[in-house]
């Protein structure tokens, strides 16, 4: 998807969508299959298995408890999926440029910068996750659940350092309040027909078919 625009708004449509009922959940992943590269959009799948088995606990424990933990789980997935989606598709500047587009070069500007700024600390821990890894590997140390907790802890660490660090930069800069940026973007046809398709899926996540034809008789 070329125009970042229609992404995030794609994004935010669907995960209501999957959020308000199955049956949106279900029209989600049907848009995911048709508008997306699909598994091979997925960058960090030991990530996202990680997720997936968190989400089946927590819809165990639901069942257990007498909710209803499988719609809970397919709609998480649905959702993890779009995140998974934007994720991969997102480039540098898209929400800077978004941001600046819709709500101008205050409040845009401020918000695509911190959006993008929290998308490249995402990628940041990813590869320090990745580099924890090598070292217990290379240490001999058997990787496991006791591990997660010392590699939180330093993961956590890196990202209140990173953030420290650029909050001084832009205070030597001068940097206050907003900025000026001027966005160009490219809409393709296959992007509004996904926009539209998008908006279709959470019309019928609160509108089902067999509603439709209710009121139609």
């Amino acid at each position: 998807m070329q125009d970042p625009r229609i992404r995030l708004l794609c994004a935010f449509l669907l995960s209501f969508a999957a959020f308000a009922s199955v049956t949106g959940a279900v029209a989600v992943f049907v848009w995911w299959l048709a508008f997306t590269p699909r598994w091979h959009s997925i960058r960090h799948r030991t990530a996202l298995l990680a997720t997936l088995v968190l989400f089946v606990i927590v819809a165990g424990v639901m069942t257990l408890a007498g909710s209803d933990g499988l719609s809970y789980l397919v709609r998480m997935i649905a959702i993890l999926l779009v995140g998974t989606w934007v994720y991969a598709e997102s480039c540098t500047g898209d929400f800077l440029s978004a941001g600046t587009w819709l709500f101008g070069t205050r409040i845009g500007f401020e918000a695509g910068m911190i959006a993008g700024m929290a998308m490249q600390m995402a990628t940041g821990l990813s590869e320090d996750f990745r580099r924890i890894r090598i070292a217990t590997g290379l240490k001999g140390q058997p990787w496991g659940i006791c591990s997660i907790v010392p590699a939180g802890r330093i993961l956590i660490h890196d990202a209140l350092r990173r953030a420290d660090e650029t909050a001084e930069v832009l205070a030597m800069r001068g940097y206050r309040n907003g900025g000026t940026i001027c966005p160009h973007f490219h809409t393709t046809l296959r992007d509004g027909l996904a926009g539209t398709c998008a908006a279709a899926a959470l019309v019928l996540a609160y509108f089902p078919v067999s509603e439709f034809f209710i009121l139609y008789r």
